[in-house]
């Protein structure tokens, strides 16, 4: 063992993930894990196993982020259209 893996607080769990990036070959890392963290997201995805519910939770991580993003844009373009009409249905008096 390390002296840095000694020193380690004791909720941290250390696991390899092997991920894919643009369909390359996989390649393994390894992450210092919050063991609480990973063991409440584990109790919400019975059944899943570690690398799944972590790639779930980074997948889950970077849709946030997109949206984040396009909210910056919210107030700032001008819509013209019928929404209604996009959608294909019939517009409703109101």
């Amino acid at each position: 063992m390390t002296q840095a893996h000694a020193t380690a607080p004791r909720l941290v769990t250390q696991i390899e993930i092997l991920y894919h990036l643009h369909q390359e070959a996989g390649v393994r890392t390894t992450l210092n894990i919050d063991g609480a963290a990973l063991a409440g997201a584990m109790k919400t995805a019975r059944g899943k196993t570690k690398t799944a519910v972590i790639n779930e939770a980074l997948r889950e991580y970077a849709r946030r982020r997109r949206i984040r993003r396009l909210l910056e844009f919210r107030g700032r373009a001008r819509w013209e259209g019928n929404l209604d009409a996009l959608r294909g249905r019939a517009r409703t008096a109101r």
